[in-house]
């Protein structure tokens, strides 16, 4: 419905196209080269006006669908949680969980779905024993689990914004497949959007006891529109390419040998294991710095292994351990700061995280396709 008004106005312009040629070709109106045709200039008004009442009656109908999905969204007040997230531990930096409305976005829809809660509807189907038909009402029926979880995108660039953490609720998807009876041989689940969209997730990331979801709300309030909203698909140590199926309807249970969802079709990797890494928030890049003792921050990550150290390089010279914040879990990026005794002149801050399995956040510069980005965050400040 949102492209209406521009197919309606591309075909109006190309009507007054071939009727602007039309009348420059009739040798009946008698219009001098140089004059007007006030007739012609009539219809092209008349012309434009209908092409902007259409547009104005699409952008009005696209506008109320919003509105509809947006007040059916506000009336839903989502149950407890049966299993809640463990309080986030004192000592823990302000800004540890990422507002929704600051919460990064990497679209797979030209427009955002509006999705009528109470006809939606999760098909669980493929190699399974048994089909299984949900509505949303019958998710919040269910045992919900509340769990701080960062997500990221793999296409994040090394020190880019693709990453935030929420705390989320939502049904766990293990349950869900016992239900079902996942059939031998079953090593994929493809999640299929409202709008078409293949998302290809490990079987194995569902069952090994990672929180993996589908998630109903964020924050504390039902999903954003923007977000998912009903549902959307969780997968903790995923980036969310492979994991984190937005505005979700289908669930099959199928094969890596036998499908290959939307990305992978284009060459990213099947699997989509978050790497470890990190990033310098403070000081931003090319600040001016005042000499002295300058706080240098920012946050680590390596879900589902967690985060060891962190150290700091300034100017190329030796590593050294920076302070790591009280952080929610493993499943969760980490915070860390270091002091630096600035001196006069520009300097380079570079930063590196080592995981719990003890691996080293690689120095070789790679980009994120086809699984993710590597390298070390540097940048360049000047003190004076």
């Amino acid at each position: 419905v949102d492209a209406v008004p521009a197919v309606f106005g591309a075909a109006l312009a190309g009507l007054a196209l071939w009727w602007l040629l039309h009348e420059r070709q009739g040798a009946a109106t008698g219009v001098p080269e140089t004059g007007v045709d006030r007739r012609l200039v009539l219809r092209l008004s008349l012309l434009a006006v209908g092409a902007g009442a259409a547009e104005a009656a699409g952008l009005a109908v696209s506008g109320q669908r919003k509105n509809a999905a947006g007040r059916s969204r506000e009336a839903i007040r989502l149950p407890t949680a049966a299993d809640p997230a463990t309080p986030l531990p004192s000592g823990i930096a302000a800004d540890f969980t990422t507002p929704n409305a600051g919460f990064y976005r990497v679209d797979t829809a030209l427009t955002v779905p509006r999705i009528d809660p109470s006809t939606w509807r999760l098909r669980i189907h493929g190699m399974v024993d048994r089909e299984i038909e949900l509505s949303f009402a019958d998710l919040l029926k269910r045992p919900l689990i509340e769990r701080d979880i960062t997500l990221n995108c793999v296409s994040n660039e090394v020190g880019g914004p693709y990453i935030g953490t929420a705390r989320w609720l939502g049904v766990p998807l293990a349950a869900l497949l016992k239900e079902a009876g996942i059939q031998a041989g079953a090593d994929q689940i493809v999640a299929r959007s409202v709008e078409g969209m293949t998302i290809g997730t490990p079987v194995a990331t569902a069952l090994d006891g990672r929180d993996t979801m589908l998630a109903v709300g964020m924050n504390g309030e039902p999903l954003p529109l923007e977000h998912g909203f009903p549902v959307r698909m969780l997968t903790p140590g995923l980036y969310g390419y492979a994991g984190a199926c937005k505005w979700v309807t289908e669930l099959e249970l199928t094969t890596f040998d036998h499908f290959d969802a939307y990305w992978v079709e284009r060459g990213w990797g099947a699997q989509g294991t978050v790497k470890t890494a990190s990033r310098i928030d403070k000081p931003k890049p090319f600040a001016r710095l005042t000499a002295g003792t300058v706080t240098v921050a920012g946050v680590a990550w390596a879900q589902r292994r967690g985060i060891e150290t962190v150290e700091v390089s300034v100017d190329g010279g030796p590593w050294k351990s920076a302070e790591l914040l009280p952080t929610a879990s493993i499943d969760t990026w980490t915070q860390w700061r270091f002091s630096w005794p600035a001196t006069n002149g520009p300097h380079s801050l570079a930063v590196r995280a080592t995981d719990k399995d003890g691996a080293v956040q690689p120095e070789t510069r790679a980009t994120p396709f086809p699984d993710g980005a590597t390298g070390w965050h540097t940048i360049s400040v000047t003190v004076a």
